[in-house]
């Protein structure tokens, strides 16, 4: 299976939704580094805590993307608005899952229909 990049951002006080939604858009352009997944996620718990998860086939198809121009801009027009040290893990991912109709999930059940009443005779 793929590698697994966690990067744990953490946004400065007053900028998580800026922030968060700057990490959002320039998470697709792993893909254009050979990535095959990526996800974005906010911490319900700490709004400031964001996790950049990275999908990718290889340690170099990563740091391309990483040090590649544009996580190079990204880091440069957002500084200060997160905090250093910028961290990040690899994890080999082992399993994986989800639930998705039409690949063999069965469709929600329909709500029962009201009885129709009957007239009175």
């Amino acid at each position: 299976m793929a590698d697994l990049v966690w990067v744990q951002w953490y946004a400065t006080v007053l900028r998580q939704e800026l922030f968060s939604q700057a990490v959002a858009e320039v998470a697709p352009v792993a893909l254009r580094y050979g990535a095959t997944q990526y996800q974005v996620h906010v911490s319900n718990d700490d709004r400031y805590k964001i996790t950049q998860m990275t999908w990718v086939p290889s340690h170099a198809a990563w740091y391309s993307y990483w040090e590649g121009p544009e996580m190079i801009e990204f880091r440069a027009r957002y500084s200060g608005k997160y905090q250093i040290p910028i961290v990040y893990a690899w994890a080999d991912e082992i399993a994986s899952g989800s639930l998705v109709a039409g690949n063999g999930a069965h469709p929600p059940a329909e709500p029962a229909a009201s009885p129709a009443s009957s007239p009175a005779a």
